[in-house]
């Protein structure tokens, strides 16, 4: 049984408005991601901060997905990490709101791998979603790191090569959204 965190807490100050319901393919862009996530997981926490009411009603009738409101949004993403993986009992993955094309063979493959840490890479360089083994909840919640890529590197994680360029596309600005549609 798996779980995920859905990133949502941010202020989307590239984006100028609110990037999670953004319109991409005829739906919000943070359904996109959620979708598939929900296609390998039993539920998925999406965590929000400064645009929580939109999202929330956004989202208030999805089987399976529970909402977190992060009440310390503003000190990061870390924050929202850390808001999530209160609530997990599984091994879990997290990814932000706005990777939505990541494809699920990613999720599988990342399944398969072997340590405690999982990262997809594509064409060498590192993405999301990121795989976690439920042994690792305690310790993201107890350091003292205060950024996820920070907490990743000080353990032996494990790269898994993908053939998904998707997992390094997110969007920040309103032209990064423009460029996919």
């Amino acid at each position: 049984m798996y779980e995920g965190i859905v990133l949502a807490g941010g202020f989307s100050s590239r984006f100028n408005t609110n990037k999670m319901c953004a319109v991409f393919k005829g739906k919000a862009l943070i359904l996109h991601t959620i979708k598939t996530m929900l296609e390998v997981c039993e539920e998925v926490f999406v965590v929000t901060g400064y645009y929580h009411d939109e999202i929330s009603t956004l989202l208030s009738n999805m089987n399976k997905v529970k909402i977190i409101y992060n009440e310390n949004y503003d000190l990061g993403m870390f924050s929202s990490v850390k808001a999530g993986v209160c609530h997990v009992n599984h091994n879990f993955f997290i990814i932000p709101g706005d990777y939505p094309l990541v494809d699920l063979t990613t999720y599988y493959n990342l399944i398969k791998g072997n340590k405690r840490i999982r990262v997809p890479s594509f064409d060498k360089h590192l993405g999301h979603p990121i795989y976690f083994d439920y042994s690792m909840s305690k310790e993201i919640l107890n350091t003292d790191k205060d950024n996820l890529k920070d907490f990743r590197n000080q353990y032996d994680f494990e790269i898994i090569d993908v053939n998904d360029r998707y997992i390094l596309l997110d969007i920040d600005k309103v032209d990064d959204l423009k460029k996919l549609i």
